[in-house]
């Protein structure tokens, strides 16, 4: 990867020798690494069993979990907020482990609507709940810095699965209940959702 890096600091008109870049290889492969982590995670040894037999079938949610991800068509960042819950119907997860699970699928180069769907699937797959629900707001570099450079604008996505699909108040509880905030400063509230995996 470090090779890579040096030709393309090269192609890019620069001296990669340079005293400002000439450990920029190896920073860059170690932070893409880690940026990409995600590739090499086991979701049960993150789960790490945390799964728990509970009489309880009310909503579960865990909102505002930040993440950072990089969209697979430029390598640059989104980032912003994502809410998930769900409807257990024998089991419940440990809270601390959703956002561990956000991470794995943030991690790697990822379009938000894929993010949205596996967050939601792998809940799904898991623990078999009456429902589940994922939304995700971000904003796009590959929006902001580049192509159509509007830097106010944000994307938000949603997977809404079993009671949370066929129940429009169980649904509507959930959005009232996770009331969308701004993704980063100076972003407005968003005017609606774009649904992705609805089944």
């Amino acid at each position: 990867m470090q090779d890579a890096i040096r030709k393309l600091l090269t192609d890019l008109g620069e001296d990669p020798d340079r005293e400002g870049l000439r450990d920029t290889p190896k920073r860059v492969e170690k932070a893409y690494k880690f940026l990409t982590s995600g590739y090499g995670a086991d979701i049960d040894r993150v789960l790490n069993n945390a799964l728990f037999s509970v009489d309880y079938n009310e909503m579960v949610i865990v909102k505002d979990i930040d993440f950072y991800s990089l969209c697979e068509h430029h390598l640059l960042p989104f980032f912003g907020k994502c809410h998930v819950a769900y409807i257990p119907s024998n089991k419940v997860i440990g809270l601390s482990k959703i956002p561990r699970l956000v991470d794995v699928f943030a991690r790697r180069l990822q379009v938000q609507e894929r993010l949205t769907r596996q967050i939601a699937d792998t809940i799904r797959d898991k623990i078999a709940p009456l429902g589940v629900a994922v939304v995700v707001e971000a904003t796009h570099l590959c929006m902001s810095m580049r192509g159509v450079e509007k830097q106010n604008s944000f994307a938000v996505t949603s997977a809404m699965q079993g009671a949370f699909h066929d129940n429009s108040r169980t649904r509507m509880e959930f959005l009232e209940l996770i009331k969308l905030r701004s993704a980063a400063p100076g972003m407005r509230e968003a005017a609606g959702y774009a649904c992705v995996a609805d089944e």
